[in-house]
């Protein structure tokens, strides 16, 4: 049995091996309490011990007065390792309620996690909690192992490029034979939040009924019901002014002050939400890559032998990847980026030179939303996973450098 972790700059992911989905998905937020103690020294010293229980995490976390909620995980890396600390004892014996003498743990790393972090790692979960093992897995390549489950993937594969979108970023991760190629990692400033507020300033400007402290609410509940991927959008404009009655949906909210009921008409929002995605410039004014033309070019940065399978095998991970026709759109205009490169390489040949097509795919599956905790997991629940974990035994020996090396690739980070 393993108990699996996964964090992420917002939320973490926990639960035990061989389940679908995580059993406890929770802010990644601890609350301390913060007083300015004055008088007798001594007298601080006796309440200290008590002092080092008072804290809450997750949603209990959000929202504790005479408490600072602080985040420990800033973009994915742990910035306080105290806090990080505290977080890990109450998920394994509050919310797990595991003995970590008896359980084997999976957690996972951003791209480009620093070995230095792993030992912090190693360290707290060797020595305070003295579990048997420990396997410090990548996201995108557990990512690319939950895409197996998918019927367009023909053969188990640990290349492609994983799109990993969540509330706070997106990456571009290219995959070859399981190695993350880190030179080549981009990252896209759009990602669910991002959405989020762009419908809710839409909403803002052309809605007067919606009660202003639930209008960030209210936006995060159209895009999560309503969002979509248009193939077009000048055509998608003319079907809303031609049949409105169709397209335009309802939102019915209550105001939590009033206690009254108001609605409001749900319209281009649907499709221009999720549509920052492709056109980003309606949203940030810094950053005006579509999502097709990043993946392009880190495909294009790559070992030119690795460029066709990573074409080939474009996998989708997180929620802000959840959107109906986001996969087929991303598909259809990375395949139109790709033609037109190929196309002006045989104009440039004369005609004499006629490349292979490319074929282009993007994998959608059905644990998309939860690909990186799924992939893991698929792997804690083999009988392999054991003979791949750093053990106590290597940790006592060696010391929290063994977590530089991984035992599945044999090689040193």
């Amino acid at each position: 049995m393993m108990s699996g972790v996964r964090n992420m700059d917002l939320y973490t992911k926990v639960g035990y091996a061989g389940n679908t989905e995580p059993q406890f998905i929770m802010p990644s937020c601890v609350s301390i309490r913060e007083s300015a103690s004055v008088g007798d020294q001594s007298q601080r010293r006796v309440v200290k011990g008590v002092d080092d229980l008072d804290f809450f995490i997750g949603d209990e976390a959000v929202d504790k007065p005479n408490y600072a909620t602080k985040w420990p995980i800033r973009h994915g890396m742990v910035e306080d390792w105290d806090l990080m600390e505290k977080f890990m004892e109450q998920i394994i014996f509050k919310y797990l309620r595991a003995e970590p003498e008896d359980h084997s743990f999976l957690m996972t790393e951003p791209p480009l996690n620093t070995p230095e972090n792993r030992e912090y790692l190693a360290e707290i979960m060797f020595e305070t909690f003295n579990i048997p093992g420990l396997y410090i897995a990548v996201q995108a390549v557990l990512a690319l192992a939950a895409s197996w489950t998918s019927r367009q993937v023909g053969q188990r594969t640990l290349t492609g490029i994983v799109i990993d979108s969540g509330d706070g970023v997106t990456h571009t991760i290219p995959v070859a034979e399981g190695y993350v190629i880190g030179s080549c990692i981009k990252h896209i400033p759009i990602a669910g939040r991002d959405i989020t507020f762009f419908i809710q300033q839409l909403l803002r400007d052309r809605e007067v009924g919606i009660p202003p402290e639930q209008s960030l609410e209210t936006a995060k509940a159209v895009k999560e019901r309503y969002c979509y991927i248009c193939p077009d959008i000048v055509k998608e404009f003319t079907k809303y002014d031609s049949d409105p009655s169709k397209w335009i949906k309802q939102y019915r909210g209550v105001n939590s002050v009033s206690q009254t009921a108001f609605h409001i008409d749900v319209g281009y929002e649907r499709f221009l939400g999720p549509e920052i995605f492709f056109h980003p410039e309606f949203a940030n004014p810094d950053f005006m890559q579509p999502i097709s033309d990043v993946v392009d070019e880190v495909i294009q940065n790559c070992p030119i032998d690795v460029r066709r399978p990573l074409y080939k095998n474009i996998v989708l991970s997180g929620g802000s990847t959840m959107f109906r026709d986001f996969g087929r759109r991303l598909q259809r205009d990375l395949k139109r980026v790709v033609d037109a490169r190929l196309r002006l390489s045989q104009e440039l040949s004369g005609g004499r030179i006629k490349p292979k097509p490319m074929e282009v795919q993007v994998v959608t599956h059905h644990m998309q939303r939860y690909a990186v905790w799924f992939g893991g997991s698929m792997l804690a629940s083999t009988p392999e996973f054991f003979q791949v974990c750093h053990s106590k035994k290597d940790y006592d020996e060696i010391g929290p450098s063994i977590c530089r090396h991984n035992p599945v690739f044999g090689i040193m980070s």
